[in-house]
């Protein structure tokens, strides 16, 4: 994988460092120094090319900007940029492109978790694509003189899982653990309906099926469908009056809608994480529970080429090792707002400060959190 775009795909790290700083009101006393890097997930950070703003420029999804947009987010069909054009995640390394998604502030991410990091006494500190994040790991190892937290969000987290396809000597110098927060490790059932008939993420004036058109030039989509490990064989995620869709169906799934380059890009991208390989690092894993969410979509004869028309709900967020596994439920919680809700910062905040909030820590050893 190279680095644009994979363009909802490429998440760009930003670091932070705490500090003591003893005029900070909020500061917590006694906690130890600890740096980390943080991985926002699918759409979760901007992108730009030397001329405009690609992701995102919220004039582009008023109707007469909608088709210039989608033309100018087309790629070669692989994680690398078109030809003519050089499209590139602004400040890798900092925060503000993952704290708003658009240059006027409008569109907010990872802003209320950063603030809440800097009022509990972080800095912010600055500086392609898994080669840059290992080098900027390990820079920050010596910068530091300790070992590294990452934390990913959504898709972000299958981006650490990637890159910790390290020797485990390296990991064991350089990685002190890693935060997930609400992680799709076996793929997730929202990207068959996005590449079916396009899935608009709540944009006024913007149809489904017009930004299809752009959602299907992303590589991360087809990457993101369900894995085989972690899926019955015979559960139906695409239910038409014709066919139903399982995870053995993805090739005739992919004729079926008119788009079969996107099998090609599952084919190119499915192994990256095949058979989901044990992280190697201490993890705590957040998530939310509690919430209806799609596991099937059903649609009538006129598929793909319009919306669905019903859902099959489970009880799940929409979307075994050597090293400690810590994990923690939230009770109707949400996909997005894990990364702005309260109770999940305090959470992350006593887990930072030695204090693992999960049942299953092993008692007397200490645990310093990430913040990334």
């Amino acid at each position: 994988m190279n680095t644009s775009p994979l363009w909802e795909s490429n998440p760009q790290p930003w670091r932070c460092k705490r500090h003591a700083q003893p005029t900070e009101p909020h500061r917590i006393p006694n906690a130890e120094s600890w740096t980390g890097v943080k991985m926002p997930g699918n759409l979760g950070n901007q992108f730009e090319t030397d001329f405009f703003t690609l992701w995102i420029d919220l004039n582009m999804f008023m109707p007469i900007g909608i088709n210039c947009w989608i033309d100018n987010t087309r790629t070669t069909g692989k994680t690398s940029n078109s030809a003519g054009v050089t499209v590139r995640v602004p400040g890798f390394g900092q925060t503000y492109s993952v704290e708003f998604l658009d240059i006027n502030k409008l569109a907010g991410y990872f802003h209320t978790m950063v603030t809440h990091l800097v009022n509990i006494g972080y800095v912010h500190e600055q500086d392609e694509y898994f080669a840059r994040l290992k080098k900027l790991v390990e820079d920050m190892y010596e910068e530091y003189q300790q070992p590294i937290y990452l934390l990913g969000h959504s898709m972000g987290s299958n981006y650490v899982l990637y890159l910790y396809q390290q020797t485990q000597a390296w990991k064991d110098q350089y990685i002190k653990g890693f935060i997930s927060l609400c992680a799709p490790w076996g793929g997730a059932v929202k990207p068959l309906r996005v590449l079916a008939s396009g899935e608009n993420d709540g944009i006024p004036m913007v149809s489904n099926i017009k930004i299809r058109e752009e959602q299907r030039m992303t590589t991360t989509n087809p990457w993101m469908l369900p894995f085989e490990e972690a899926w019955p064989a015979d559960h139906t995620f695409i239910s038409t009056p014709s066919f139903n869709y399982t995870d053995q169906d993805y090739q005739h799934f992919f004729k079926d809608i008119d788009f079969e380059d996107g099998w090609f890009m599952w084919e190119d991208t499915r192994n990256l994480t095949a058979g989901l390989p044990p992280p190697g690092v201490e993890i705590y894993c957040f998530y939310g529970v509690g919430l209806p969410t799609p596991v099937t979509y059903i649609y009538d004869d006129q598929f793909p080429n319009v919306d669905l028309i019903d859902y099959v709900y489970a009880d799940v967020d929409d979307r075994k090792q050597a090293q400690p596994v810590h994990v923690k439920e939230f009770r109707a919680m949400p996909h997005l707002e894990i990364v702005l809700n309260r109770k999940v910062l305090n959470v992350v905040q006593k887990t930072s400060i030695n204090n693992p909030p999960c049942s299953n820590t092993n008692s007397g050893q200490q645990r310093v959190w990430l913040v990334l």
